[in-house]
């Protein structure tokens, strides 16, 4: 049986990004101190590599996050760049707290270091290989999603 450890999941709908991007669009910088470590993966590539876990009985822990480890400053510097905002303030832990209670702590505040050794070894190929690539995807395909449902 594996047991998957997943990063923070890099998805327009639902999860830590659209808070990520609420923060970005009101102050800008880093989720608390910034220097928590934040493991991430995209929606597609958490699908894929499960998959190859049960394909290849894969047994064990099964840590399911992108190739870059990276702290939540860097991070959250990236998702600004991508969406052409200044990162200078951070988002207090407390005002995290006050607006998602328990959830800041365990999303976006909590570090953790991992690194995906099984999965490379497995062979497996990420989709999104750096997070400015993921960025630009995902909410690339939330835009035309919106275009979309605006036209329909």
């Amino acid at each position: 049986m594996v047991t998957p450890r997943v990063g923070v999941i890099l998805s327009r709908k639902g999860g830590a990004l659209p808070r990520m991007l609420l923060s970005v669009r009101l102050v800008g910088g880093p989720l608390g101190s910034g220097r928590q470590w934040m493991p991430w993966v995209t929606l597609a590539d958490t699908v894929r590599a499960l998959e190859l876990a049960l394909v290849h009985d894969v047994k064990g822990a099964l840590n399911v996050v992108a190739l870059e480890v990276m702290r939540n400053g860097e991070f959250m510097k990236a998702l600004a760049r991508t969406l052409h905002r200044p990162a200078i303030l951070p988002t207090p832990g407390f005002a995290l707290r006050l607006m998602l209670g328990q959830a800041a702590d365990e999303l976006l505040l909590a570090s953790t270091r991992a690194v995906p050794a099984r999965l490379i070894e497995a062979g497996f190929e990420f989709a999104h290989p750096t997070l400015d690539l993921a960025l630009a995807d995902v909410l690339r395909k939330a835009a035309e999603r919106s275009l979309e449902a605006s036209s329909a």
